[in-house]
């Protein structure tokens, strides 16, 4: 599925920021080299990210899952002086290319790059964060945000993304999949939480971001 018509999405990216010069080589190689790199954020996701992550300032960022590390390298142009990103992925695969587009952003001393099960490494960071980045597998989404929710600050951010799903969220109930209807069950657990305000834009996949309040 597109996630805008060609025309709408051309015009969009001819007035947004230029994607830059690492996250386009980075793009490139994972379109040429790596299965589904539908998965990539890309240009538009990218800038979304890096304006979120300038706008809130943060001071430490949680992802998890990194796939080629592009959406960590946008989210990490916000941080503070002396911050830092941790970034979890379960695919040792890509941890090789990861590492290397980390280097060549000059990152290496600000993003950690974790390989293993996001729900047992977790509790090991012993972190406080100013957002939460979810793009990992979409059955454990309300996992994620039950486990990561006490190490949010107060006015913290927790982003999820692909809660869309390619417009499977509105399809006929009956004939929806696992991960279809562990995002519908997300939205609607953000959505009710009562602890947060949240609010779901319709870019690209859908993004959902959630500000906690108390």
């Amino acid at each position: 599925m597109d996630f805008l018509p060609e025309e709408i999405e051309n015009y969009v990216l001819q007035h947004i920021e230029k994607e830059p010069e690492i996250l386009r080589e980075l793009n490139h190689e994972t379109w040429e080299k790596v299965l589904i790199p539908r998965m990539l954020s890309g240009h538009l996701q990218g800038r979304v990210l890096s304006m979120l992550s300038h706008m809130i300032q943060p001071k430490t960022i949680l992802e998890i899952g990194t796939y080629t590390g592009y959406s960590a390298i946008c989210l990490a142009e916000g941080l503070q002086i002396g911050g830092e990103l941790h970034t979890i992925d379960i695919n040792e695969e890509l941890e090789s290319m990861v590492t290397k587009y980390i280097e060549k952003a000059n990152l290496k001393n600000i993003v950690f790059n974790h390989i293993g099960n996001a729900m047992d490494i977790i509790p090991t960071l012993n972190k406080t964060y100013d957002i939460v980045f979810i793009d990992a597998d979409k059955t454990n989404y309300c996992n994620y945000y039950d486990l990561v929710f006490n190490q949010v600050k107060i006015g913290g951010y927790i982003i999820a993304d692909n809660v869309l799903w390619s417009g499977k969220v509105v399809e006929n109930k009956e004939k929806l999949d696992a991960d279809t209807l562990a995002l519908m069950a997300y939205s609607e657990k953000v959505n009710t939480d009562n602890r947060v305000q949240s609010v779901l834009f319709p870019i690209r996949d859908g993004l959902m971001v959630v500000r906690k309040k108390r």
